[in-house]
């Protein structure tokens, strides 16, 4: 079934402000049920897109996907393309013009008690999605060759299975004796938020099955049965988080590897894999450097290569485009003299250039790198952020998604020549934002700019300044330039708060020096430059600097509890996922290798927020979920026994405090379920009313209080 619709979210009268003023910002049932696009793929004969529409459930207890097919002339409606209580995502299209896409949704032609994510094709000339494979362990992510019919795709194995049958028996024997237990011998354990192993990660190609299930042969392409032929035997963990690349015609695959090192390291190197027999051949592994393939060359001749060098105690990583011949040989740096961390996205069909995207002062435009010159153009020139970019096999148009603060993740056609950007005719529309943006910026003592945006609500101005709400990114490698749902700034103007996200030393899109500014140093030019830029900013006639609250997650936590131990200018402090203790972070992070390069021991005393407890005189609101293994939860625990025991605003005779503790037993380093997103906004603006506005709001009754 397909309709061409608009899926803005309804409204209600019930909201908090007038029906003329209301927006989806009012309410957060309306906020959390926004629809929101991401993913992006272009067909081979750049005459069908697809997206990725995230939708609300009905009980707005989780979000469902689906996928809708956008014209790229810009001139139909957005059709929509799958439906389905699971859900489907990972569109891809094969060289045949068939849509590929992965999903858990029953097979109505098979007996499936407990459907798993399976691969599914959906035919260039329309009709019903089929099963192309479906497999015990489930099926990844897709891999299909522009050129030719040829597909792979990344499947889990147990690594005690010799075939598909085995793998089988194996998973139903943990799952009916209820084992979960998992024996490792290397490292790491566990990744964000899902626990390594026993899973080993493999690349098959997908090839046609001659007969059917019972033997009969197949005639026709809505019969047609695949089997799966595994091209990495042996790989153990290596493919585990990593990336890879096909090749136009389908020949090869070229891929990143973990290769395990002494003492729990390891480094990340560059393998070729012939896709008819499997042979693998290593084309990069250099000591100290990191290796991870983007796209290959239409010729099929060069992959771009990402390059980063391994971080130490004294450098930070630098990050750096190159080309290598498939055939292996010697790595060509391009554009090394662009001081921008990029990332490859797609090659011109001519192979004269590639493009890229990459952060640059609060945007991440689109550009273009001369393969022979290194020389780098940048095509768009809006207050945007870009992702997803693919090229029409003409050259002369590109497609990419691409948001910012004033609206979130659209899909828009990109006239390469001329830079001209339009918006796509799509299922989701731009959303009213309440309040204006604006840019600030200040000079660090050593000079350097710092910028940020500033989020204003209406009808601020010098007769009614506004309270200033302090927002910390994470990262820290990372910028304020993208729209985010997780962090939504809109929420806050609503309620008469301005928001201010800028970009300290840290950042990525300014330059390898003003990383380095910050780096292994975290409390000190991270820490001044964000109190510069909020003393440019309480400046302003528009803002009340009498009422200020700083806010932040992960390394935004992190700097959130630097700031509570070093000053007390600020009535509250909101700390997400935060680090706390370094010296207890360090080892129980999901990469420790990573971590202990950066911050030795002793850096790690200088900064540790956990060493100033007893100077935090601000009230403080901890946010942590269970099973966050990125920053694990013994960090929010320690932070709040420790506020309370040993903080100015300690715990009085009476066990009584003005800090406060929300905790997820079951969410991550994210607040993803939507119903635990609403309670984190509504227990957020509870505190800063509490504190900044001296005023008593209601908690959400799900808490229970």
């Amino acid at each position: 079934m397909t309709s061409d619709v608009s899926l803005a979210p309804e409204r209600s009268s019930t909201a908090g402000t007038s029906e003329s003023a209301e927006t989806p910002f009012h309410n957060l049932d309306h906020y959390i049920a926004m629809p929101r696009i991401s993913g992006l793929a272009l067909s081979p004969d750049g005459e069908r897109l697809v997206t990725t529409v995230t939708t609300i459930s009905a009980k707005s207890t989780e979000y469902a996907t689906a996928l809708w097919e956008l014209d790229p002339a810009g001139e139909k409606p957005a059709r929509r393309l799958t439906r389905s209580a699971k859900g489907e995502s990972g569109a891809a299209f094969a060289g045949t013009g068939n849509l590929l896409f992965t999903s858990a949704r029953p097979d109505p032609e098979a007996d499936e008690a407990e459907p798993v994510s399976a691969l599914w094709e959906l035919s260039a000339g329309g009709g019903e999605a089929r099963v192309a494979i479906s497999r015990a362990g489930g099926v990844g992510g897709i891999l299909a060759a522009k050129d030719t019919s040829s597909v792979f795709v990344t499947a889990p194995v147990l690594p005690g299975s010799a075939d598909e049958e085995s793998d089988a028996k194996l998973r139903s024997g943990r799952k009916d004796n209820k084992v979960g237990a998992i024996l490792h011998t290397g490292y790491p354990v566990r990744f964000w938020d899902s626990d390594i192993g026993p899973d080993e990660t493999h690349i098959f190609a997908l090839e046609s099955d001659p007969t059917a299930g019972d033997g009969r042969p197949t005639t026709t392409e809505t019969e047609m049965s695949h089997r799966l032929r595994n091209i990495t035997g042996g790989v153990g963990q290596s493919l585990r988080e990593t990336t890879a690349v096909i090749s136009p015609d389908g020949s090869t695959v070229i891929a990143s590897m973990n290769k395990p090192l002494a003492k729990g390291d390891m480094r990340s190197i560059l393998v070729r894999i012939d896709t008819a027999t499997g042979e693998r051949t290593v084309l990069l592994d250099e000591e100290g450097m990191n290796f991870e393939p983007g796209p290959v060359s239409p010729d099929n001749s060069t992959v771009v290569v990402v390059s980063q060098t391994e971080s130490s105690a004294e450098a930070a990583p630098q990050i750096k485009l190159n080309l290598l011949p498939l055939s292996g040989g010697e790595l060509l740096p391009i554009a090394s003299s662009w001081d921008r961390w990029a990332s490859p996205a797609a090659w011109l069909p001519d192979g004269s250039a590639l493009l890229a995207t990459a952060d640059d002062g609060g945007r991440a435009p689109v550009f273009s790198v001369s393969v022979r010159g290194g020389e780098v153009t940048q095509i768009t020139h809006d207050d945007a952020a870009y992702t997803d970019v693919a090229v029409s096999p003409d050259g002369a148009t590109a497609y990419a998604l691409r948001s910012s603060y004033l609206y979130p993740v659209e899909a828009v056609r990109i006239d390469i020549a001329s830079g001209e950007v339009s918006r796509l005719p799509a299922p989701v529309e731009r959303p009213e934002i309440p309040g204006r943006l604006e840019e600030v910026e200040t000079k660090a003592a050593d000079g350097s700019r710092i910028r940020a945006w500033l989020a204003l609500p209406e009808g601020a101005d010098a007769d009614n300044p506004a309270p200033l709400l302090l927002w910390i990114h994470g990262g820290p490698l990372g910028s304020w330039n993208a729209w985010t749902w997780r962090w939504n700034p809109w929420l806050m103007t609503v309620k008469g708060y301005a928001v201010l996200l800028p970009d300290p030393a840290l950042s990525t899109g300014y330059g390898q020096e003003f990383i380095q500014r910050g780096w292994g140093e975290w409390g000190e030019n991270p820490f001044t430059d964000l109190m510069s830029i909020t003393d440019e900013t309480e400046r302003r006639p528009d803002i009340d600097e009498t009422r200020t609250a700083a806010m932040g997650g992960s390394f935004g936590g992190y700097m959130a509890n630097w700031v509570a131990g070093h000053t007390d200018r600020f009535k509250a402090i909101v700390t997400h996922a935060s680090l706390w203790a370094l010296d207890q972070f360090g080892p129980t992070t999901d990469a420790s290798f990573f971590w202990e390069k950066e911050m030795t021991p002793e850096r790690g005393r200088l900064n540790s927020p956990h060493l100033h407890v007893e100077n935090i005189r601000t009230p403080m609101l901890v946010i942590h979920g269970d099973k966050d293994y990125r920053v694990p939860i013994g960090e929010g625990l320690r932070l709040w026994y420790e506020l309370l025991s040993k903080s100015a605003l300690a715990a009085d005779e009476n066990g009584e405090t003005p800090h406060r503790f929300l905790y997820y037993p079951d969410e991550n380093h994210w607040i993803l379920a939507p119903q635990h997103a609403k309670i984190w906004y509504s227990v957020v603006h509870s505190f800063l009313a509490e504190h900044l506005l001296g005023e008593k709001t209601e908690l959400p009754k799900e808490l229970g209080l």
